[in-house]
């Protein structure tokens, strides 16, 4: 099964996390297709890092449910998720550093299922793409940091992943960086067939890059809708969008 309009789907639906006395999620719902970006925003403390967690298997959600095509996945362990199709990069990067960047492309495949001579297969073909040949024979702890967060992104194509969930990317990268890792975003469904939550506090990237945003606040949905819809909610102006930087940034495109 998958959703209305034939697209694979990854859904939440009425997801709360309850942390003792503490409701970090209550009662958030979306739906991602497996050809848009869409983008999840919010002030920092909203929720958005733990609903992700809840949408790869690495927090159980206190209430509501997780499906992926129809098929609930609520609960399951991380490597379920990601066994199903569903992988996600961290802030943090989280490269294997003692190994060339094809080598960490190869373990992500081969942990996919792949055998090794496939999985180097896949892993030139994605570096290719992303137009980092050149780099692959380098240790990842070599790289420099805006570099290390776009092999993190490859890393996760290379499971061949019908969903990637993308947590702040575009942190600490300069203007030039930001721009062409806008454009790669944009490109990955075409390219892979693969659905992609961009979560972001950049708002030149999330504006450039999502046909649909959905924002949270205090653990609760304010708003879902395109790029222009956002700018201009009242809500969203004023918990998130209220200064005029975030402003700015976000007319930027």
């Amino acid at each position: 099964m998958v959703g209305e309009s034939g697209k694979r789907q990854l859904k939440a639906k009425d997801i709360v996390v309850a942390f003792g006395g503490l409701t970090a999620i209550g009662g958030v719902s979306l739906a991602l297709e497996s050809s848009e970006v869409f983008g999840l925003i919010g002030p920092n403390g909203a929720g958005k890092t733990t609903l992700v967690n809840v949408l790869t298997g690495f927090q159980r959600p206190s209430g509501g449910q997780v499906s992926l095509d129809g098929i609930d996945i609520t609960g399951q362990p991380a490597h379920r998720f990601s066994r199903a199709g569903v992988a996600r990069t961290f802030q943090a990067g989280r490269l294997f550093r003692d190994l060339h960047v094809i080598e960490n492309l190869e373990a992500a495949a081969v942990g996919s299922g792949l055998s090794r001579r496939a999985a180097r297969h896949r892993a030139t073909k994605i570096l290719d793409w992303i137009q980092f040949q050149h780099k692959a024979h380098h240790r990842a702890d070599s790289l420099p940091y805006g570099e290390a967060r776009r092999v993190g992104i490859a890393r996760a194509l290379a499971t061949a992943p019908k969903f990637v969930l993308l947590d702040e990317p575009a942190a600490g990268l300069s203007d030039a960086e930001c721009d062409e890792l806008m454009q790669l975003i944009s490109r990955i469904p075409e390219n892979f067939g693969c659905g992609v939550l961009l979560i972001e506090h950049n708002m030149r990237v999330v504006m450039g890059a999502c046909k649909r945003i959905h924002v949270i606040d205090g653990g609760k949905t304010i708003a879902e809708g395109t790029p222009l819809e956002i700018r201009q909610h009242t809500e969203v102006i004023r918990a998130y969008l209220g200064s005029k930087s975030e402003q700015t940034r976000a007319h930027r495109n």
